[in-house]
């Protein structure tokens, strides 16, 4: 694996952002505003992977979610921008330069609002509100084990959900998967009254199942050894365990309409029925005439 190169580079410290990873708000050599993850940040070096990975995944399947990016942060940046450091037991450590992962900012940082929450009264004029769907499939599939993370901005007379944190998919640090019943789910259950059966999760659900081996490998491949600790077995079983288990994500998915919470009460069982004669996922691929279809900012982190 060739070794990775910065896309931009940071040119201005804003302010640091909450969050357990302590991120830094940045602009950068493009002119946009970055959320920024070092590599050592207080929490653990493999979220910068599961950032980048998770994120690339989703924007492949369509998914609001903001964009990321390789940012360079030079040591003269460091030295310049006091600001620059985390809080880890009430001792400041300065940022590290070096490669580190930066997601794009939703909004303008400077004249926009980015809301953490909406009220259900407000949540009909979230325009893309169907999406809570797709991140679920997404999440079940990826083994994200925190709660889902999303903000709101501000368009027009509505809203925009972007869909943020994915840093704990994959577990974590640990890159294996759990699979409990609630992980994934947004804290708020009324984002998923609309389900009604197995369609609410069209298209990434049928995307996700019929994501290419080679897909996987091309949102892979640009992460930077460091981030992952130069663990190429690791990063190899990660996408074997991801590509077998695209299969599985209505099993995921089930587990989670049948557990205490009854997150979807207008699915029946008539809707809820897996489809009679489905094929299976090698099936598909040996007839991509007939297969399900192609595959195709930020707040607080």
């Amino acid at each position: 694996m060739k070794s990775a190169a910065a896309n931009i580079q940071a040119v201005q410290h804003i302010r640091r952002m909450r969050g357990g990873t302590q991120p830094h708000l940045m602009r950068a050599s493009d002119g946009n505003y970055y959320i920024v993850k070092f590599q050592n940040n207080p929490q653990y070096l493999r979220v910068l992977a599961n950032e980048f990975l998770a994120t690339r995944l989703a924007a492949l399947l369509s998914l609001p979610v903001p964009e990321v990016e390789i940012i360079e942060v030079s040591d003269s940046l460091i030295e310049s921008s006091p600001g620059l450091q985390f809080e880890i037991g009430g001792i400041s450590v300065r940022c590290a330069a070096g490669l580190h992962v930066g997601v794009r900012h939703v909004a303008d940082p400077w004249n926009d609002c980015v809301f953490d929450y909406l009220p259900e009264s407000t949540f009909d004029k979230v325009m893309n509100r169907q999406a809570f769907a797709g991140i679920l499939a997404f999440d079940k599939w990826t083994g994200n084990t925190d709660g889902r993370q999303a903000v709101f901005t501000k368009h027009g007379r509505g809203y925009h959900v972007t869909f943020i944190d994915q840093g704990y998919c994959f577990n974590a640090a640990e890159w294996n998967f759990p699979d409990l019943p609630l992980h994934g789910a947004y804290y708020k259950g009324h984002v998923y009254e609309d389900i009604a059966g197995w369609d609410s999760f069209e298209p990434v659900l049928s995307r996700i199942e019929a994501m290419e081996y080679a897909d996987l490998w091309r949102c892979a491949a640009p992460i930077p050894l460091d981030w992952f600790e130069h663990d190429g077995e690791g990063l190899f079983q990660l996408i074997e365990a991801l590509h077998e288990r695209r299969s599985s994500v209505r099993t995921f998915i089930t587990a989670f309409r049948d557990s205490s919470r009854n997150p979807f009460p207008r699915w029946t069982a008539v809707h809820g029925a897996v489809p009679q004669g489905r094929r299976s996922i090698k099936e598909e691929e040996a007839a991509p005439e007939l297969a399900l279809g192609g595959v195709g900012e930020i707040g607080k982190s």
